[in-house]
């Protein structure tokens, strides 16, 4: 009996498939039964950055005399029109929040070989404004972080940042009008148990890195915190 439910089980989700079916986020080509989120080419082939292992790269090089953050690095380059940018909007715009987590989960797992981010027990999304999390629906560098946390045996936390102004998109700004974009958006609300810790601040794409850094400078009123950022992807200019 168990194995006709089996093959009943088996039967339905290959139907399933035939009418609605699971395709990478990132390439777009149809994913095996194994599969999730991402196929195997697309995990084996994306541009993985490897800043992770360098305490010298192009991603800390952006903050260099603007704020001390210890360590950053980003998972994926990100090109206009490249597979990471499918993967990125799949995650921001169309709803699919399982990308952060499976993805997260992935960098996770290198950070925590890492000895720039091994002793990294809380993580930090950047938050959304109010308005902005009620029209999406969801935080999109919360599920990277719910990801990365796994791997790390962290603790996400939701509560410490708050964005207190909605600001415009990025998308088209210089590095100076991106800067003053976001340089009093966010405020501290709760830092119980933060003191002296190693914080991971967390988003999904790092261009210019204003955002973080203007995160990073309110992080920086917790006593004796460490802060190290990184990203699902960069884009540098």
């Amino acid at each position: 009996m168990l194995y006709d439910l089996n093959k009943i089980t088996q039967y339905l989700s290959s139907l399933t498939s035939l009418f609605y079916p699971r395709t990478c986020f990132a390439c777009g080509k149809g994913l095996f039964a194994h599969e999730e989120v991402l196929c195997t080419d697309c995990i084996h082939g994306l541009p993985e950055t490897d800043f992770h292992l360098m305490p010298e790269n192009p991603v800390i090089n952006q903050f260099y005399g603007k704020i001390n953050f210890s360590a950053a690095a980003s998972f994926y380059y990100f090109t206009k029109g490249g597979k990471v940018q499918q993967l990125v909007h799949n995650l921001k715009y169309k709803g699919h929040r399982q990308i952060g987590e499976y993805a997260g989960n992935l960098y996770g797992s290198r950070l925590a070989e890492s000895p720039l981010f091994s002793d990294i027990h809380d993580i930090l999304p950047i938050p959304l404004h109010p308005s902005r999390l009620k029209q999406r629906g969801y935080n999109q560098a919360e599920y990277f972080a719910r990801g990365l946390a796994k791997p790390l045996s962290a603790k996400v936390h939701t509560d410490v940042l708050v964005r207190v102004h909605a600001s415009e998109t990025q998308t088209h700004k210089s590095r100076f009008n991106r800067w003053e974009n976001v340089k009093d958006i966010f405020q501290l609300q709760s830092t119980t148990g933060l003191e002296g810790k190693h914080l991971l601040l967390v988003d999904d794409v790092i261009t210019t890195g204003s955002t973080l850094e203007a995160a990073g400078h309110v992080l920086f009123q917790i006593p004796d915190v460490k802060i190290s950022v990184c990203s699902l992807a960069c884009s540098l200019h």
